[in-house]
C-alpha cells in the first residue's frame, strides 16, 4: 500500500525526529529539506545545550520528555553518545524555592519520574563545586541529562535514511504549493519537491513561514545568553574528551542560572536578562555556517551577563578564580503560554505545525505528530499545546509579544496555579465589569476574559458567617495565594440564599442549518434529537475514545443549536468536520453575555420579572425558553453547575448591565449577592461536575470519568465509539474528603495508598457544606468508598478518604424544586 508522500521543513532535531518516527512507522516516502546545510544548519538544535529535565507542570510534557531521554538514549553514533544520563540537580537557595522542589517532586512521584530530594550535604556529594551554607536543599532526577542534539539528529537521519527518507540541504523554501485547499509540495530555490503532507519545523523561523499559508503561528524568536568559563583546575583531567560531562546539569533557579559541563570548563545558561525579541529577518543566512558562526548565534552582550556571573560565583565559589571566556546569545522561540504549537492548518489540508519545540521534548512531539497523522490521534493528551489552542485576542502582534515576553522572564520563577497574566489586561470584560468594579471585584484573567474570584462587597457576609460560629481554616501561604475567605462566604451564600454569576466567558457557539443536527449527533456521544427547548449534556471524544471535551446543547430551533463549549479547541474540531453546506457555525460569545442565576430563592428573584411559568411543571431542569425578563429578550436555559435551583440567563450584550440591574433590584429583598469563580468551583465539586481538560482529557474515558451517563451507545456511530466500545480503564475520576479541615491542596498532588503511590489530583476546594477540603483524582479502579489514602502537598502529609462523587444533595432535589 502505498503512503503518503511527506516534505519536512526543517533538519533540525523536531524534523529529523519526526521523519525518525515515520519511517519507523512504515511512512517512508518522506523527505527533509533545510535552508542550511546538512546537519549543523544554523538553527536553534545547533547550538542547543541539550539539557532534557522530565519533570514538568504538565502530565503531557513530562511523558514526552522521559520519552526523549529513553528514545535519545537508545541511539548510537560513532562519534559518541547521543544521551548522557548525568542526571539533574536543582537546589533551593530560599524556602520558596524549597517548597516548590517539594511540589515539583509531587509531580515526579506521580508521574513515575525517578527522584530524590537531598540535604545540602548530599547536593555537594552529587555536585562538590557547590557551596553547601548557601543552599537548603535539592531534587535529584537521576534519569535526566544531557542530549548530544546533533549527535541525536545525524542518528536519527541515518535510521530514517536507511527506511527510504532522504534529508537535502541548502533547499531555501519560498513557496507553499497548494490546490483546492490541500498542499500540493514545496518550492526551493533549485526545484519544487511533490508533496500530500508538508510540515513546519523551521524553529524559530515558524512564525514567519506560517505566514506564507496564511497561518499565526504564535512564536517569538527570543535571545538567551550562554557562556563558557575558562578551565576550572578541580575539573582537570575527570572528563574524558568523549564523555564531556559527568556532573549533573545544575539548575539554580532562584537567580535563572543553569550549568553543564564541557570538559573541564562549565556552560553557563542565563534566563534573569531583560527579554530580547529577534527580528529574524536580519539574520545572515547566506554566509558560511559553521558550529561556530550561524544565524541562531548573535552577539553576546556581557552587560547582561553580569549578575548571573555575580550569583554564579557565589553558589560555586571556584569560579572566581577564572572568568567568562567567551559567550553567545542563542535564539529560541517562546510562545504565549511556553508550550509547544502543534497541530494541522484547519484552512489548507496537510499543511501540519511543529514548532516552538526544545530538545527536551523534541522526540515526543515528533512521536505526538506521527500519531496523529497516522493515527488520527495521538497517545497522549494534546490540548496544552494545540495549535488552535489560542483566542483570537491573543493572536495579534502586540500580544503574542507581550505574553512570549512574560514566558521568558517566568521560565524558572515558581508558578502559582493562579498567578495571573500580567499583560494585556482588561482587553474582553463582561457588559457588567464596571458594576463588578464598584463592588470590590478581585479579577482572575483566563482566554483574555477578566472574571471576578471574589468580591471585596461581601466582606459583611464573611464577617456575619464567622460571627455565627463558622470557622474558616486559616491558610498556609501558598494556598493563601489569590484566594479570599470571602469566596468561602459567597459559596455558602449561594447555598442558603440566592447568588448571580458571570458566566459570559463560557464559550458559545451557534451551529445552525439543515445539517446541524446530523453533525452533533456524529460529533457527540449524547443523543440530541430531542424537542425544541430540550438541553442536553454531552461528550465529544477523539478518535481513540478519549474525552476531548463537554459540551452543554440547547435546542432553540429545528435547525439551531446554541453550544456550550469550552474553548478554541472545540471550534476547531466542529469547523473540520463541518460538511461543505448546509451547516453554520458561528462564535456568539462575544456578541452575548450571561448570568447564572442561583440558590434557593431564585425563582423568587426571577419570577416577578418574566411572563414565563418558571414552575417546575413550567420549566423542567434541562429545558430552555426564550423569553423576556423585563423588556430584555432572553434565553431561559434550566441548568445549574452549582447544585441549585435556577438558571443560565443569556442575552445580546447591549442588554447585558440592565440584565445586571433588573437582577440585582428585584434580589435585594431576597439578599442577592454577586459571587465569583472560587466560590463556583467550591460548589460544583461538591455536586461532583467535572471541569474537561482539568478532570479529563482525552487520556480518559467518560465511563472512568464518571461520565458514562452522557454516552449513548445505542445511537448510530459516532466519533470514538467503536473505539470506546474496546478501551478498558484501570483508573477511575474519584472524590476525596480530607480528614483535617485546615488541609487544603491545588492540584497536581500525588495520592498514596500504603505508602505507593497511586495517582493525582486534578481539581480541589475547601467546601462549605463539608467544612473540608474535597478533591477529585485519578486513582485505581478497584478502590472501595472508604479507604485511606495520603495526600504530599509541598512538605506536609495530609489524609483522605474516598467518599462518594457528589457531596451535596445527591438525589438532585435543590436542583429540581
Amino acid at each position: 500500500m502505498s503512503t503518503p508522500k511527506v516534505v519536512i521543513v526543517g533538519a533540525g532535531i523536531v524534523g529529523t525526529s519526526l521523519a525518525d518516527e515515520l519511517t519507523g512507522r512504515g511512512w517512508t516516502d518522506v523527505t527533509v529539506v533545510d535552508r542550511g546545510p546538512l546537519f549543523a544548519t544554523g538553527g536553534s538544535t545547533s547550538h542547543a545545550p541539550g539539557l532534557v529535565f522530565a519533570t514538568n507542570p504538565s502530565k503531557t510534557m513530562t511523558e514526552l520528555a522521559a520519552y526523549t531521554c529513553e528514545k535519545f538514549s537508545g541511539l548510537t553514533h560513532p562519534d559518541g553518545w547521543c544521551f548522557n544520563h548525568v542526571g539533574g540537580l536543582e537546589v533551593a537557595t530560599t524556602d520558596v524555592r524549597w517548597g516548590d522542589l517539594h511540589r515539583k517532586a509531587g509531580w515526579a512521584a506521580s508521574r513515575g519520574v525517578d527522584h530524590e530530594l537531598l540535604t545540602p550535604a548530599e547536593c555537594v556529594a552529587k555536585y562538590p563545586l557547590l557551596d553547601p551554607d548557601l543552599i537548603l536543599g535539592g531534587l535529584y532526577t537521576p534519569r535526566d541529562g544531557l542530549a548530544k542534539a546533533l549527535r541525536a539528529v545525524e542518528a536519527q537521519a541515518t535510521r530514517a535514511t536507511e527506511r527510504g527518507a532522504r534529508f537535502v540541504g541548502h533547499q531555501e523554501v519560498v513557496d507553499v504549493i497548494e490546490s483546492n485547499g490541500s498542499v500540493r509540495g514545496v518550492r526551493t530555490t533549485t526545484g519544487t519537491f511533490d508533496a500530500d503532507i508538508v510540515v513546519c519545523c523551521t524553529g524559530f523561523w515558524g512564525r514567519e513561514f506560517g505566514r506564507r499559508v496564511g497561518l499565526t503561528i504564535p512564536l517569538v524568536p527570543m535571545a538567551h545568553q550562554y557562556a563558557y568559563t575558562t578551565p576550572l583546575a578541580s575539573r582537570k583531567g575527570v572528563n574524558s574528551a568523549v564523555a564531556e560531562a559527568s556532573l549533573p546539569i545544575l539548575r539554580h533557579q532562584d537567580q535563572d542560572l543553569y550549568y553543564r559541563e564541557h570538559g573541564d570548563r562549565l556552560g553557563i545558561g542565563y534566563y534573569g536578562h531583560r527579554p530580547m525579541p529577534t527580528d529574524v529577518s536580519a539574520l545572515d543566512h547566506e554566509s558560511t555556517i559553521s558550529l561556530e558562526e550561524m544565524p541562531s548565534k548573535v552577539m553576546f552582550t556581557p552587560d547582561d551577563f553580569t549578575q548571573a556571573w555575580e550569583q554564579s560565583t557565589r553558589l560555586l565559589p571556584e569560579l572566581a578564580t577564572g572568568k567568562v571566556e567567551e559567550g553567545f546569545n542563542g535564539i529560541f522561540s517562546f510562545t504565549p503560554d511556553g508550550h509547544s504549537v502543534v497541530g494541522e492548518h484547519r484552512e489548507l489540508h496537510g499543511f501540519w505545525v511543529a514548532e516552538a519545540v526544545w530538545v527536551t521534548h523534541s522526540a515526543g512531539i515528533a512521536r505526538t505528530v506521527a500519531e496523529s497523522m497516522i493515527d488520527g490521534a495521538a497517545s497522549v493528551d494534546t490540548h496544552e499545546f494545540d495549535l488552535y489552542r489560542f483566542e483570537e485576542a491573543g493572536l495579534t502582534d502586540d500580544a503574542i509579544l507581550a505574553t512570549s515576553s512574560q514566558s521568558f522572564v517566568e521560565v524558572y520563577d515558581v508558578i502559582h496555579p493562579h498567578d495571573q497574566r500580567t499583560a494585556p489586561r482588561q482587553v474582553r470584560t463582561s457588559p457588567f465589569y464596571d458594576r463588578q468594579v464598584a463592588l470590590g471585584a478581585q479579577f482572575w484573567e483566563a482566554g483574555f476574559w477578566e472574571r471576578p474570584a471574589w468580591f471585596e462587597a461581601n466582606q459583611g457576609l464573611l464577617d456575619d458567617l464567622v460571627a455565627g460560629g463558622f470557622g474558616i481554616p486559616e491558610r498556609d501561604s501558598w494556598s493563601a495565594r489569590h484566594w479570599s475567605p470571602i469566596s468561602v462566604a459567597e459559596a455558602a451564600h449561594t447555598r442558603s440564599h440566592v447568588a448571580l454569576y458571570d458566566m459570559t466567558p463560557l464559550t458559545r457557539y451557534e451551529l445552525s442549518g439543515p445539517g446541524a443536527l446530523d453533525l452533533l449527533q456524529q460529533l457527540t456521544t449524547n443523543n440530541l434529537d430531542k424537542s425544541v427547548g430540550s438541553v442536553t449534556y454531552t461528550l465529544m471524544l477523539d478518535e481513540k475514545g478519549g474525552v476531548r471535551s463537554d459540551l452543554t446543547v440547547a435546542r432553540l430551533a429545528d435547525d439551531v443549536f446554541q453550544v456550550g463549549a469550552n474553548g478554541p479547541v472545540d471550534f476547531d474540531w466542529i469547523a473540520r468536520h463541518l460538511p461543505t453546506d448546509g451547516v453554520t457555525l458561528r462564535d456568539i460569545t462575544g456578541a452575548t453575555c450571561c448570568l447564572g442565576l442561583w440558590g434557593p430563592s431564585a425563582r423568587e428573584v426571577l419570577a416577578p420579572l418574566t411572563p414565563t411559568d418558571l414552575t417546575n411543571e413550567g420549566l423542567r431542569y434541562f429545558r430552555c425558553v426564550q423569553t423576556t425578563i423585563g423588556p430584555i429578550p432572553v434565553t431561559l436555559m434550566r441548568v445549574s453547575y452549582v447544585g441549585e435551583l435556577g438558571w443560565e440567563i443569556y442575552t445580546g450584550a447591549e442588554y447585558g448591565r440592565g440584565l445586571w440591574d433588573l437582577l440585582m433590584t428585584a434580589g435585594h429583598e431576597h439578599r442577592i449577592i454577586p459571587a465569583g469563580r472560587i466560590a463556583f468551583n467550591a460548589l460544583r465539586i461538591e455536586k461532583g461536575y467535572r471541569s474537561a481538560g482539568t478532570d479529563m482529557t482525552t487520556e480518559h474515558t467518560p465511563d472512568a470519568a464518571g461520565l458514562g451517563f452522557a454516552v449513548r451507545m445505542s445511537k448510530d456511530d459516532f466519533v470514538g465509539k467503536s473505539a470506546l466500545a474496546e478501551r478498558v480503564s484501570t483508573t477511575r475520576l474519584r472524590t476525596l474528603r480530607f480528614t483535617d479541615p485546615t488541609a487544603v491542596v491545588l492540584g497536581k498532588e500525588p495520592v498514596s495508598v500504603g505508602g505507593a503511590v497511586v495517582g493525582y489530583i486534578t481539581s480541589a476546594a475547601w467546601s462549605p457544606t463539608q467544612r473540608a477540603c474535597l478533591a477529585y483524582a485519578w486513582l485505581p479502579a478497584d478502590l472501595e468508598d472508604g479507604v485511606e489514602v495520603s495526600v504530599a502537598y509541598q512538605r506536609t502529609t495530609y489524609r483522605a478518604v474516598l467518599g462518594p462523587d457528589v457531596s451535596v444533595d445527591p438525589a438532585m432535589s435543590r436542583i429540581r424544586k
